[in-house]
């Protein structure tokens, strides 16, 4: 989609954009500054320029595409994945910023006495939540009706859909603005309203980048951070008509702002996303940093929310537990900048709450993966894993990617997702950062077994998992395989060692062989010792009963 003419940015090449306010720019320190003077660590703005080479000397680089979707066929992320690693500049790029943002959060996590009592806190009243979900929801709908909100339930992201055409086409609305929405883009809701005419405009930076180069979002908060800045330069040059050697990150925001706000002033509705619904209110809860939530939510007449049944919680109380968490866990930042409550449509203006289910319901009853509703969509353990962050989120093919896709992507569907649960480490970082307490690492490796029985995984890899518990069940053939292995690779030449099977050799050199196995040497050195000691304990016995 690209922007009428007279919303392109003109004289791209002067002056840095020509419609750039000057009061923004920074000319040499990208970062902005605390009251101390300090560059401040917190914000999802924080740039940094890569740490490999100078800017002058980075080299354009194609960005790397997503997974290949063919229809119900099996992803295969580690073809996409090999291709993500085989960009270096978006690899590091990709690798740097995720691992800051983990780090920001441990900095800040530790800044908290409580933090986790909170993380219990949470995971407490989402477990209670979920476990008496219809009367939460009874409750929720109660409360908005009284407050003057259309309420709908769609079973599935096809009635979603539907729905809000629905409420389209009846007040004659061609346009809608709509902010960060990971449900709507489970739903499929914008490929399906383009097709049925309606325009649509992402008003989140990240997901308006994502939408101009028609990619997915990779990641739960930063839809885009797979993108470097001069991948975004190239699509706003294509799409929005800028400079395309000018990669200042001011520019490139300010020229999304420029060609966003007219659409925002005259679109026919808005849409936003829900972050926690609030069942003793009927409130709808939208946490942001760039204002977009408000705008969509506050400028058209018409206003349409959509809300996934598992983000509602009891009481208003209990949002301060979760909004302390969101962020940190997230971006390491103390809170986001808007938080914002929408109960009850304006004089004027009218308010519809789509309640979906897509699933939800059917998650709800597995005794393994109910724990995944509690998902509040922070991103933190995508920032921790290593596989995502050396893979890239489009590499999966589906909206959730990350460990939380793994156990999350299956229950839509298991044959299309099948391969997801095993690009994994099972480090179980994942599972420490969930601010919610999520057995993250324990689900991927049920959703393993499961797969497994229900024959949803390759016959070759079966195959090998087959023969590898087989070894490892028995320590006798473990070590003797062990063994052979070691003495193998002292003598093979480096083509019988890298050969296609080795998929490990593929990225990486093969480890130094040990000059003895762990087994060998605690028998030399730890059994010895032990009967040597007992050896003279039992002398020592036999003497003072002898005397």
């Amino acid at each position: 989609m690209s922007a009428p003419d007279d919303l392109r940015i003109r004289d791209g090449a002067a002056d840095r954009g020509g419609l750039i306010h000057p009061e923004i720019r920074q000319p040499d320190d990208e970062s902005e500054r605390g009251p101390d003077g300090g560059r401040l660590q917190h914000a999802e703005a924080t740039s940094q320029p890569l740490s490999a080479a100078p800017k002058a000397a980075q080299a354009r680089e194609p960005q790397p595409r997503g997974a290949k979707v063919r229809g119900n066929r099996p992803i295969d992320q580690a073809e996409a994945a090999e291709r993500f690693i085989a960009a270096p500049l978006h690899l590091k790029a990709h690798d740097e910023r995720l691992w800051d943002l983990r780090k920001k959060r441990d900095a800040v996590a530790h800044t908290i006495p409580e933090w986790e009592a909170l993380r219990e806190l949470a995971s407490q009243i989402k477990a209670h939540t979920l476990t008496n979900l219809d009367v939460y929801l009874e409750q929720f709908e109660a409360q908005a009706k009284a407050n003057g909100v259309h309420v709908h339930w769609a079973a599935d992201g096809a009635e979603h859909n539907r729905i809000v055409h629905a409420i389209l086409k009846d007040h004659g609305a061609k346009t809608l603005i709509k902010s960060k929405s990971m449900l709507t883009e489970e739903c499929g809701f914008r490929h399906y309203m383009d097709a049925h005419g309606i325009e649509i405009i992402e008003t989140d930076l990240g997901e308006r980048i994502q939408q101009l180069d028609k990619e997915e979002p990779s990641h739960v908060v930063c839809p885009a951070v797979h993108k470097t800045r001069l991948d975004v330069a190239e699509v706003f040059a294509r799409t929005l008509g800028t400079d395309p050697e000018n990669d200042d990150i001011h520019y490139l925001a300010e020229s999304q702002r420029e060609t966003t706000r007219p659409y925002i002033l005259t679109a026919d509705a808005g849409m936003t996303g829900c972050n926690f619904a609030i069942a003793e209110t009927g409130t709808v809860v939208t946490c942001t940093n760039e204002g977009n939530a408000d705008l969509s939510g506050n400028v058209p007449k018409l206003q349409i929310h959509s809300i996934g049944i598992e983000k509602l919680i009891p009481r208003i109380e209990h949002l301060g537990v979760f909004i302390r968490l969101l962020s940190r866990s997230a971006l390491g930042s103390p809170i986001t900048q808007y938080t914002s409550h929408f109960r009850a449509p304006r004089a004027g203006t009218e308010m519809h709450m789509v309640l979906v289910d897509n699933g939800r319901s059917a998650r709800l009853g597995m005794e393994e993966f109910w724990t995944s509703l509690k998902c509040i969509r922070c991103g933190a353990c995508m920032n921790t894993c290593p596989v995502y962050r050396r893979s890239g989120g489009l590499s999966y093919g589906a909206t959730y990617s990350g460990p939380i896709g793994l156990i999350i992507d299956p229950t839509f569907n298991k044959r299309k997702y099948s391969t997801l649960p095993f690009s994994s480490t099972m480090n179980g970082s994942c599972t420490n950062v969930c601010p919610v307490k999520i057995n993250i690492h324990e689900q991927i490796f049920a959703w393993r077994k499961v797969l497994a029985e229900e024959h949803e995984i390759p016959l070759v890899k079966k195959g090998m998992m087959k023969a590898a518990g087989q070894v490892l069940s028995r320590p006798a053939a473990y070590r003797a395989a062990i063994g052979a292995t070691d003495s193998a690779l002292k003598v093979l030449p480096r083509f019988a060692v890298y050969n296609p099977l080795n998929t490990w050799g593929r990225g990486r050199e093969m480890p130094e062989t040990p000059r003895q196995s762990f087994h060998a040497w605690y028998k030399q050195n730890r059994m010895r010792t032990r009967d040597d000691k007992t050896g003279d304990k039992t002398g020592a016995d036999k003497s003072d009963a002898e005397a």
